[in-house]
């Protein structure tokens, strides 16, 4: 049934495996990649009809995280099946999304989707470069046309030495790791985040990246020669004679026009004045035509012929379309405390992008726990995004983050999270929101700059502040000139060929994010991106330090107190007690957060002092050693009876702190009594001594009679009947009945 074909290779020290021909038959193209015990099944579908009336490249790319592939069960008690995507999963859509979309001509209609199938995971190979691989093979063996192949892999900077696809650990070990796409000679797609690596550092990543990627490229290529289909042609408007003369005669007319008139839309650096200029530019070159047809073409036109000038004038005179210099930054502005009940907050802005960002800080309970197809962990950072519609100036509704607003803030929280002190030293859980109020470009690092200045108003001992900025590139079509922009806005980015987003502090790089339009970029465009990028950051970095200079010694009075106990790891039940008991009432009674590691340490959350030293005096009761000798005051909580006679043979005391202890009924008077209960009642207060312990047991021992002088007055015992000396009532000499274990139920 299946004509099976597999290609492997030796890479990274580990066997890539590619296969096609037995899975997924009917899509265009489909592969299954292999590296350790890691799989992915990649397909590629393209729609055979055209959709109408679009003026974008509709690509899809979904990523499907199978919770059988790590051999899991979805946790939850009602739902079993796998639900919306992950942030993980949808970073990583939008990752292979970034590095396919450069490589289609921008002009087909037929809609194609990219399927990403994680069908098995060995948790040391991480199957998101290889669904960058099986994106890229299957689609390079369909019959769609596209200008592949791209090769996607991982590197770590790990002890002075680069290494290829690293396991965790590594990653983990690591001062820099990178996620790249490449293709011969260029680089494609760039994700990276690093604890302060210098520019030679990262470019040198880059460099190894694209050695490494060249026996995967030949592979892919080998399986194209040898099992692909032909490439098949997109359709296209095809005109009559007739329609062809109409269309160039206003593309002419179009034309004539924007050469004389194109010049007013430069020089203008309020984005709303720009757009009102294009209006009006638009409005006076579409009176000229009275055909609607002819009207979209000349729209058509005006877009095409502003790209290229805007371009021109950049290549040739070094000027951008708002009047600055290809280095030049825009007006910054920095601001703190802009809220007044909240930990942190700031304000960010960068020409017309402003971004506010708050900082919330939390209990560790409070940290995001991810449970996908990786080992479960916890996130106790996290920074969310958030880019409301009217930020553009548009209406639109607003249904929750969007793909896109989850890939910012992931890019955000990767250029702060290296700075970040460490649990020990900080060991708050910390949110980070920013909400973007103005965008006209690179929304995304004026967060991350107003994350720096947030996290610092609220106290948070960060290591350095970070500033990002987004570079821009514009190059002739021959690729031999080209010129890198600094701090890109609106109409760079959609018209410009990339948006390479670079995020540090004064020392180093700490997030790199890029996106191309063109084929990809060299490592001397690279070289270059990042030079002039440090020296935005520098200058960013300059007026935030004004706003704010150092992280606030003393945390605001709205957020909560987090002091932090050692115990003995062994006494950690004691604390917890059965079921949860002691905790819970603790919490319950003093309302404060108490959370407890493996280790002993006991974190203790609270907003008000008065919690805080309520809680760790119960805490410091639960812990304390009981010792012979001592003296309670104690509550009866339960009248004990022998279970075999019925009689009463004792009471229990709680001695606070989760301990009790039972007084045998010789121990309640000095003289020899009938009942417990002539003397003691449930809810009673009674002061205690305590006379021995069985710590193997769990067993306390108590008097009360041990708190009274031998012949001094007892009101309650001098009432209570006496025992006759022929009923010895449990006096007997042999073994006491046992004592109760503290943390046994005290129902008998």
């Amino acid at each position: 049934m299946h004509t099976v074909k597999k290609y492997s290779i030796e890479w990274g020290g580990r066997t890539l495996t590619l296969e096609t021909g037995k899975l997924a038959g009917l899509a265009n193209g489909a592969v299954r990649v292999q590296y350790g015990d890691t799989v992915v099944l990649a397909t590629a579908t393209m729609s055979k009809n055209v959709r109408e009336g679009l003026d974008f490249f509709p690509l899809s790319v979904e990523y499907e995280e199978n919770l059988f592939a790590a051999g899991k069960i979805k946790g939850s008690r009602f739902i079993k099946r796998e639900g919306r995507p992950s942030d993980q999963a949808i970073l990583n859509a939008r990752i292979t999304d970034r590095s396919l979309r450069p490589l289609f001509d921008y002009t087909i209609r037929n809609e194609v989707q990219v399927v990403l199938s994680v069908l098995s995971v060995d948790q040391h190979n991480d199957p998101n470069y290889l669904a960058l691989i099986g994106a890229s093979a299957a689609v390079m063996i369909s019959d769609i046309p596209w200008n592949g192949p791209i090769c996607g892999m991982t590197v770590a900077y790990l002890d002075g030495q680069y290494v290829l696809n690293p396991t965790p650990e590594q990653r983990e070990s690591s001062s820099m790791f990178l996620l790249l796409a490449v293709r011969d000679g260029q680089i494609v797609m760039i994700e990276a985040e690093s604890k302060e690596a210098t520019e030679d550092v990262v470019v040198e990543g880059f460099k190894f990246a694209l050695e490494a990627g060249k026996p995967v490229l030949e592979l892919i290529q080998q399986m194209q020669q040898e099992v692909g289909k032909a490439k098949i042609q997109p359709k296209r408007a095809v005109r009559t004679a007739e329609q062809q003369v109409a269309y160039d005669a206003v593309v002419a007319k179009a034309n004539d026009f924007l050469k004389a008139n194109i010049e007013s839309l430069f020089g203008i650096r309020a984005k709303s004045e720009r757009q009102e200029k294009e209006a009006e530019l638009k409005a006076k070159l579409f009176a000229l035509f009275e055909l609607p047809e002819d009207q979209t073409v000349a729209n058509k036109v005006f877009d095409e012929y502003y790209e290229n000038a805007f371009r021109t004038l950049i290549l040739d005179k070094g000027v951008r379309v708002d009047g600055r210099a290809v280095d030049e930054l825009r007006g910054l502005y920095a601001e703190v405390d802009a809220l007044p009940r909240t930990h942190g907050s700031a304000i960010f802005q960068r020409g017309e992008t402003q971004v506010m960002t708050t900082v919330t800080l939390g209990a560790p309970g409070d940290a995001q726990i991810i449970d996908g197809i990786e080992p479960e962990y916890t996130k106790r950072y996290m920074h969310h995004y958030n880019f409301p519609p009217y930020s553009v100036g548009e209406t639109k509704p607003m249904r929750g983050p969007s793909r896109r607003d989850i890939g910012h803030g992931m890019l955000a929280e990767k250029a702060l999270v290296s700075m970040i002190p460490d649990k020990e030293t900080f060991p708050y859980t910390i949110r980070v929101v920013s909400n973007v109020l103005m965008s006209n470009g690179s929304s995304s690092q004026a967060s991350a700059c107003g994350s720096s200045l947030a996290l610092m108003a609220a106290g948070v001992p960060i290591k350095r502040p970070v500033a990002g900025i987004a570079m821009g590139l514009i190059m002739t079509e021959d690729t031999k000139t080209y010129k890198v922009l600094t701090d890109i806005q609106g109409i760079e980015d959609h018209s410009g060929d990339m948006d390479f987003k670079v995020a540090g502090t004064t020392l180093g790089v700490t997030a790199i994010q890029l996106d191309i339009k063109l084929g990809g970029i060299t490592l001397d465009i690279c070289r270059d991106t990042l030079a002039q990028a440090k020296a935005a950051r520098l200058q960013i970095l300059d007026v935030m330090l004004k706003a704010i200079a150092e992280p606030r010694a003393d945390l605001s009075e709205y957020a909560p107190r987090i002091e932090v106990i050692k115990i003995d790891p062994e006494r950690i039940g004691e604390l917890i007690g059965p079921g949860g008991k002691v905790i819970q009432g603790i919490i319950k009674e003093t309302g404060a957060e108490i959370d407890i590691e493996d280790d002993g340490t006991v974190f203790v959350t609270s907003l008000t002092k008065e919690a805080m030293d309520k809680t760790k005096e119960m805490i410091a009761a639960i812990l304390k050693e009981v010792q012979v000798g001592e003296t309670y005051t104690g509550t009866v909580t339960q009248i004990v009876k022998d279970r075999n006679s019925g009689k009463e043979i004792g009471a229990i005391v709680d001695l606070g702190g989760g301990k009790d202890g039972m007084v045998h009924i010789s121990n309640v008077c000095h003289k020899r009594i009938m009942s417990v209960s002539d003397v003691l009642k449930v809810g009673d207060t009674l002061e205690v001594k305590v006379m021995e312990i069985d710590k193997e047991k769990g067993r306390i021992g108590l008097s009360r009679k041990a708190m009274i002088e031998p012949g001094s007055p007892d009101a309650v015992c001098d009432l209570a009947k006496e025992a006759p000396a022929s009923d010895r009532g449990g006096f007997s000499r042999g073994p006491r009945p046992p004592f109760r274990r503290s943390s046994e139920p005290t129902d008998r």
